[in-house]
């Protein structure tokens, strides 16, 4: 399998520094990635919203190894809180954070990510808005949602990501279905072992839905975030099955992955949100999407291979 092997990857610097340079990586990068700025996003949620579309805003970047690094993550989301407010789109776009990205695995890590996501989740709410806490792998999800948790006392629209691969989202989806949670649920996409997670897509896939009926059934908010075309169908008979009406659940779908689907969802009536994710430090996030479907990695390959 090559997703496991891609995901090292993701992690080698000496892999980012061949892909970085290879002659096709622009083009597929710009599939997947809105723009290195604010300012290239912009008309991207505008468009989106003409179509009927919300998005969720991720600045990509995670590695990060200073303090000053994680203060700047913190004033490139609050820049961007500031253009949707000046453009009236608050409504329109939320943010989605890792928290890695804001400093979690430094030193006092726990207590820096919360200082510095806090006035994220404050300015969002001042525009209407709000800020989904991306979950990344499993060694951070504890602090996670401990962070998750403190917020949602004066922000009880923040939300978070569970991912179904791991053994432990089940629980962790019961415990955020009673307390009213905005959930989004993933398949998940980093390289976790088996003591951990299930391996196989089959079992990933019955997880998912298992952990789908439990969001459905409780009292939150949840986000269905796949562009399976049986997970789709079945999250809209569970959720016809619980009594929720279209805008008690939203699906969520990666910008340049299966747009037309973003259109036909929104034309049956549902809210719908494209996963839009911008910025120069685009490596981990991109490998992760070249990793979650081989078609993906054929296109990057097809695209090296004639440029070269």
């Amino acid at each position: 399998m090559l997703g496991p092997v891609i995901l090292a990857a993701s992690r080698s610097d000496k892999m980012r520094r061949f892909v970085s340079a290879a002659p096709g990586t622009k083009q597929v990068v710009a599939r997947f990635i809105a723009g290195e700025g604010v300012d290239q996003v912009v008309p991207i949620i505008v468009d989106a919203a003409d179509k009927g579309l919300e998005v969720t805003l991720d600045v990509v970047g995670e590695d990060i190894t200073t303090v000053e690094q994680s203060h700047a993550a913190r004033d490139a989301y609050l820049e961007l809180i500031e253009r949707l407010k000046d453009l009236g789109l608050g409504t329109k776009a939320e943010m989605s954070v890792k928290l890695s990205m804001f400093g979690q695995a430094l030193e006092g890590g726990h207590e820096l990510a919360l200082s510095n996501v806090r006035p994220v989740v404050e300015a969002a709410a001042a525009i209407g808005t709000t800020v989904t806490l991306d979950a990344e792998d499993h060694t951070t999800l504890d602090s996670m949602f401990a962070i998750h948790e403190e917020l949602r006392k004066d922000f009880p629209q923040t939300g978070c990501v569970i991912q179904a691969y791991l053994f432990r989202t089940e629980d962790d989806a019961r415990r955020l279905a009673d307390n009213g949670s905005r959930v989004r649920i993933v398949k998940g996409a980093y390289k976790e072992p088996a003591e951990v997670a299930f391996q196989d897509k089959p079992e990933i896939d019955k997880a998912y839905v298992r952990i789908l009926r439990i969001l459905m059934e409780g009292e939150g908010y949840p986000m269905i975030g796949s562009h399976d075309p049986r997970l789709i169908s079945i999250a809209q008979e569970l959720a016809r099955r619980a009594g929720r009406k279209l805008d008690e659940y939203e699906f969520q779908m990666l910008y340049g992955i299966r747009s037309d689907e973003h259109l036909r969802l929104a034309a049956e009536g549902h809210r719908m949100r494209v996963y839009t994710a911008y910025g120069t430090d685009w490596y981990g996030y991109f490998m992760r999407r070249l990793a979650e479907k081989p078609a993906n990695l054929l296109f990057f390959a097809r695209s090296i291979l004639t440029k070269g």
